[in-house]
């Protein structure tokens, strides 16, 4: 060795020294020195907190000189080529650890796929960017990787550093954007953030955009996390769902709101009593099994800041919410439902994010991932940023989060929320403050692309995953596929049949009458779109009372009338949807702070409302009439939609083939018709398959109903064979011909 000669300049020392060094490889590992007739290598490092450091090459240990007070050491030697080395760095208290240095390690991230990301095209940038656990040149440790092309310098900050966001700063790749480091040692669980010295010389400190897992709120950090930790047990699962055809399949959903279906009693008053992922497994999927739902649906359990916005304004794209345990609890989950024979969907959210500073919101002092339109970018409902979707890398970004959550997770299906507020420029905006397009039309065009290319790059990748969308106009063929000129979603959410049913059912049965057509209305569309129907948890909060307080009369008609309801919705065309709560016929609001008030089960009433939903889910399973054609016309057919001053309907639903059906009939005042006349398309024998006013949902059962009753002849409403059925007041009865 000879003595040290390190040509660093001052103003290089005071950028590394400040964080805002954006070239840290051109000074920081080993370099050439020395001149061209006696060449040599000089290692420099920067570690702050370090009393002193030693360059490890094989047994010989070789101290650093510091060369600067802040923590800048360097060592000659009179080597002609590179040479493997490790650092000994010893605190001030005297301990010493043996690391490799990061910055003797090549540039690791494909270059392929980063240029791939930028122009819209590589559709999982989660194993290009965010914290990936790997093995370069044989070490250990963790690839980090962040997209912010106007920053200034990019630096990692975390457990690995004491959170000196100076020690660790990163490669930029070129003219890309894209900012990398590989830290050895660093593993899973290590909490980390990106200092971000943005386009206007500020320093940020940012979550990971693509992080797999976060810190338990109020603490925003992102954490490493390996995602080949975890062995799945549901591979039967998996690939009968390859299979499915959901068209023809049963579909109904309980929607679920993990943090207030059931708490756990005895925790401290200032923790909320969650039940963590793996207990949810062993108590909410039985549950679920044994009320015949087919799927759950979970409101958003993306990562979020705010409790109360029950996952809807998430930051981690990527990350199951720490709330109720890591990753890979979440996995089990998922994997326990599957073994039950459950699908689990997913409220995904790629409409809009929350401006929380640790966020996406200008990350490299730039409108980044949110609209570059001032007009646009801030969404007027809910005090949030809009993605800019006319950015290809926006778009591969959110694209990459779906297919993360189907593939890594093993979701069977992606609800997107708000898909209108993404559709229209002017969505909830008033003239002057939205931008029209190149057309000058109110259609984002961006948005419409990303739409399409979501739900083409689902189908590709992911077998029998469903795409849903909440979409609340009338935008023409959103569950159309994308090579008919359709948005390419798989089904959509029916808002018109939701509002239009509870509107009426809400009104006094002695006016029910003057509205009748809106009972009517939703068969004149039913089969324009594959429709679900919903009564979600939007309509139990915000003063919009409980599905059972809506109902108008005294408690029996409340009661009646919403199992009239429920057997209107799982008798009319479509797949079903009910929020939690719903099933026990709770009086009061959804509150996301408590749990549903499962003592009521202990009443008759209650109790009887949530065996009828478990009925209602087993013959809905067990009848195709009920389901195999909920997207077809040929699977409907009225019997009769004229009794409007008696508020009855009835119709049938015919399983494929026309040779077998079951009969809908539904009474929707209090008034019972013991002389109730049923055309029928066939003569003879018919069971009733169930009864809404049967006595063990808690109905009077006042107007006996015989298990099996005979047609007769007579030419009625058009038919040929009428049933003589005697039809209690609020009451829905399914009848089946018995051959």
């Amino acid at each position: 060795m000879t003595a040290p000669s390190h040509k660093v300049t001052q103003e290089v020392i005071d950028a590394l020294v400040a964080g805002t060094l954006a070239t840290p490889f051109e000074v920081l590992g080993m370099h050439p020195a020395g001149t061209e007739r006696e060449p040599r290598k000089v290692v420099r490092a920067f570690v702050p907190w370090a009393r002193s450091i030693e360059v490890l090459r094989g047994d010989a240990r070789v101290p650093m000189e510091r060369i600067h007070e802040s923590g800048l050491f360097a060592a000659d030697f009179d080597e002609e080529i590179f040479f493997p080395y490790r650092l000994a760095v010893t605190d001030s208290e005297g301990q010493t650890w043996k690391v490799h240095d990061p910055y003797c390690f090549p540039p690791a991230l494909d270059e392929d796929r980063v240029r791939a990301f930028l122009v819209g095209t590589e559709h999982r940038v989660h194993q290009v960017l965010g914290a990936r656990i790997m093995e370069l040149e044989g070490v250990q440790g963790t690839l980090f990787g962040v997209w912010a092309p106007h920053a200034r310098a990019v630096s990692v900050m975390g457990d690995m550093n004491g959170w000196d966001g100076r020690c660790h700063p990163m490669r930029p790749r070129g003219e890309t954007g894209i900012w990398e480091l590989f830290i050895p040692g660093v593993g899973a669980g290590a909490r980390y953030k990106y200092r971000v010295v943005d386009i206007h010389g500020s320093v940020l400190e940012k979550a990971d955009p693509c992080g797999r897992a976060v810190e338990l709120r109020p603490a925003t950090a992102s954490e490493v996390w390996d995602e080949g930790s975890y062995t799945w047990e549901d591979d039967a699962w998996m690939e009968s769902r390859a299979r499915w055809n959901p068209d023809e399949t049963a579909i109904s959903v309980y929607e679920v709101h993990l943090g207030s279906w059931r708490r756990t009693p005895g925790r401290a008053p200032d923790e909320p009593g969650w039940l963590p992922y793996r207990e949810l497994a062993d108590r909410l999927v039985p549950y679920v099994v044994e009320m015949g739902f087919t799927h759950l649906e979970l409101l958003p359990v993306l990562e979020h800041p705010l409790d109360q916005s029950w996952g809807y304004q998430p930051l981690g794209f990527f990350a199951p919410t720490s709330r109720f345990g890591t990753p890979d609890d979440f996995r089990y989950f998922v994997d326990k439902a599957h073994q039950a024979g459950l699908g689990v969907i997913l409220d995904w959210v790629p409409g809009h994010f929350p401006e929380d500073a640790h966020g996406l919101v200008r990350f490299d002092g730039t409108p980044l991932y949110e609209h570059s339109d001032r007009h646009q970018a801030r969404h007027p409902d809910w005090g949030t940023l809009s993605f800019g979707f006319e950015r290809p890398a926006v778009r591969a970004f959110l694209i990459s989060s779906a297919l993360h959550w189907l593939e890594d997770y093993h979701l069977d299906g992606l609800r997107v929320d708000a898909v209108a507020s993404m559709l229209y420029l002017d969505y909830s905006r008033h003239e002057g403050e939205w931008t029209p397009n190149v057309h000058g039309g109110r259609e984002n065009l961006g948005a419409v692309t990303f739409v399409k290319e979501l739900n083409d790059a689902v189908h590709a990748s992911c077998p029998g995953a469903l795409t849903i969308a909440e979409e609340s106009t009338s935008w023409p063929q959103v569950s159309h596929g994308t090579d008919r000129g359709g948005l390419g979603f798989d089904q959509k959410w029916n808002m018109g049949w939701m509002n239009d049913t509870l509107e009426v059912m809400e009104t006094d049965p002695l006016y029910r009458k003057y509205h009748y057509d809106r009972f009517t209305f939703s068969l004149l569309y039913a089969f324009s779109e594959r429709f679900v129907l919903p009564f979600s948890h939007d309509e139990v909060v915000h003063g919009k009372r409980s599905l059972l307080s809506k109902m108008p009369g005294p408690n029996e008609e409340k009661f009646g009338t919403l199992r009239a309801l429920y057997g209107f919705q799982w008798g009319h065309p479509g797949k079903k949807l009910l929020f939690m709560g719903g099933e026990i016929a709770q009086w009061t609001e959804w509150n996301v702070d408590g749990e549903l008030n499962w003592s009521l089960l202990d009443v008759d009433a209650h109790e009887g409302i949530r065996l009828l939903v478990g009925d209602l889910n087993r013959v809905y399973r067990n009848e195709p009439a009920l389901h195999a054609q909920d997207f077809h016309p040929d699977g409907f057919e009225w019997l009769d939609c004229d009794d409007r001053d008696r508020v009855i309907l009835s119709w049938v639903r015919w399983a494929p083939g026309w040779d077998d059906y079951v009969a809908v009939v539904v009474n929707f005042t209090p008034v019972p018709r013991p002389d109730f006349k049923l055309p029928l398309p066939f003569a003879g024998r018919h069971r009733v398959v169930l009864n809404t006013d049967a006595p063990e949902y808690g109905a009077p059962g006042d107007l006996w109903v015989p298990a099996e009753l005979d047609t007769r002849p007579e030419p009625y409403k058009g038919r040929e064979h009428v049933l003589d059925l005697p039809l209690p007041g609020l009451t829905a009865i399914y009848l089946k011909p018995d051959r």
